[in-house]
């Protein structure tokens, strides 16, 4: 009833302006709305980009990055972004982690990617999938993948365990999880 909720905003307005002080911190500007969608969506590929972008930061170069569709939970609106936006995006304690793959690995975890319907790529990634979830072609800046080449992606630490049916990953060699306060995912998107 009316009481209930009138207790509950009376309980917690003390603490209304510490939430707004963290949530409402203007973090960037958003050209136009986007959604996540599979096989492929702006927002799911600018967060792969991010990662990617993000390396240099961690003295990385990765050749891609993947982000996972469950790990996006809202939109990204037109205009003014603030920090609550962007846990709202990404509600998810997840670290960024950098590794690296055979090109043997890579078109496997493709293929599982592919077999999900999709997930978030960075712009190096081109994969032609059917509608039933093959993988017909997969390339990385143009060119064919090489199955003997190792490969340094961007990720975050809940796909590097081997979640969202992306098992490739735990074949993983040369694994970068950075320490510190700036190594979520919030922090760097």
């Amino acid at each position: 009833d009316g009481h209930d909720e009138a207790e509950a905003v009376a309980f917690l307005s003390p603490y209304r302006h510490i939430v707004d002080s963290i949530m409402n911190p203007v973090v960037g500007y958003s050209a136009k709305y986007m959604a996540s969608q599979r096989p492929e969506s702006e927002l799911s590929n600018l967060l792969a980009d991010i990662m990617v972008c993000a390396a240099r930061d961690f003295q990385e170069q990765a050749d891609f990055g993947v982000y996972n569709m469950g790990g996006i939970r809202a939109p990204l609106a037109e205009g003014v972004v603030t920090f609550g936006d962007v846990v709202d995006i990404a509600p998810f304690d997840n670290k960024i982690v950098f590794g690296t793959l055979s090109g043997a690995d890579v078109m496997e975890l493709f293929r599982q990617m592919a077999m999900a319907g999709g997930e978030g790529v960075s712009h190096a990634v081109r994969m032609v999938i059917t509608p039933e979830g093959t993988l017909k072609r997969a390339t990385l800046n143009g060119e064919e993948i090489d199955p003997g080449k190792d490969y340094r992606f961007a990720t975050h630490d809940f796909l590097l365990a081997g979640n969202d049916k992306m098992t490739a990953f735990k074949r993983s060699r040369d694994i970068h999880i950075p320490q510190g306060e700036r190594n979520d995912m919030r922090s760097i998107i």
